[in-house]
């Protein structure tokens, strides 16, 4: 914090005040960055038809869900016809049409899993930095790169298997009787190893971008600060830190997205490279929304703290 604002370096943000912070960030990202998503993929719909039981990508911004095509007909959103010529076109008959409410269409059951996602990914990175800053000092280069590892690793983990029940859920159409009667026959034949399948894909995409992602932020937190001759980062510096570390992880690990996509949805190879453009597009304003908010978030608390403290 800023010493003429009065609020005391030493105060800290507690780790439910940093869920907290993360899981408005996490919700807020979402609103703003699901229609870009939901626009691409009308778009995809418009120029190659989803057929039953073909996959397609969804992203809300936090993180992007395996969708399976369930029926034939109009009926779901996605297969709603449009007649766009283009992604403002889209974007305004969409609104006109069906209703704004449109645009954040099939949002609802992928938070369930990205709010908590993002909520233990943000928590976990500030207290392994908050440690290893006390074990290795405040100006150690590479803690930004293990925390980012580490917490990134972590939320996988404990995803990776919410994410395939919700898969099977969706596209087997079963109940949560039927579920659970899947998951123990899954168990039973190929043993608790199988609910991470998919893990390892996920794992070789989310953690090197993390990686990069933080160190290039922290990095470009600490240089902006210096440039303009401020103690402590403004909500501008945080965001375009965020857009801009975001971007470079996003074309660096374009790659590992490319094997990520064609495992889950069978496309081919130039279709991926083809969304460079669209995949910068989503992850820059996503990274620059959620970690500015996160900070504001952060900081808001902090001043309550110091003001407990006061009294």
């Amino acid at each position: 914090m800023d010493p003429e604002e009065g609020v005391p370096p030493t105060v800290k943000v507690t780790p439910l005040q940093q869920m907290l912070a993360s899981c408005t960030g996490a919700i807020l990202t979402s609103l703003m960055v699901t229609p870009l998503d939901v626009v691409k993929i009308r778009l995809q719909a418009q120029s190659r038809p989803f057929f039953k039981g073909k996959c397609f990508i969804y992203s809300n911004g936090l993180m992007d869900h395996l969708c399976v095509c369930e029926e034939e007909g109009n009926k779901a959103w996605y297969k709603k016809p449009g007649f766009f010529q283009g992604t403002s076109d889209a974007f305004l008959k969409i609104i006109r049409n069906e209703g704004i409410k449109s645009l954040w269409s099939g949002l609802p059951p992928t938070l369930v899993m990205a709010v908590p996602a993002t909520v233990i990914y943000f928590t976990c990175y500030d207290q392994l930095t908050a440690l290893l800053r006390s074990k290795l000092g405040e100006n150690e280069s590479r803690i930004p790169i293990v925390a980012g590892i580490v917490a990134r690793f972590g939320a996988v983990t404990v995803i990776s298997p919410l994410e395939l029940i919700r898969t099977n859920m969706q596209s087997k159409k079963f109940s949560y009787k039927e579920l659970h009667q899947f998951v123990s026959k899954k168990i039973s034949e190929d043993g608790w190893i199988s609910l991470w399948r998919g893990w390892a894909p996920t794992l070789f995409r989310d953690v090197p971008f993390s990686a990069m992602y933080w160190y290039n932020y922290e990095v470009l937190k600490k240089w902006l600060c210096e440039k303009l001759g401020v103690y402590e980062p403004t909500f501008m510096i945080n965001f375009t830190s965020g857009a801009l570390s975001g971007s470079f992880a996003a074309v660096v690990t374009l790659p590992f997205d490319v094997v990520k996509t064609q495992k889950q949805t069978q496309l081919w190879m130039y279709e991926c490279y083809k969304s460079l453009i669209p995949r910068l597009v989503k992850i820059a304003p996503a990274c620059a929304i959620m970690i500015s908010t996160y900070e504001l978030g952060k900081d808001f608390f902090q001043k309550q703290n110091a003001q407990r403290q006061q009294y």
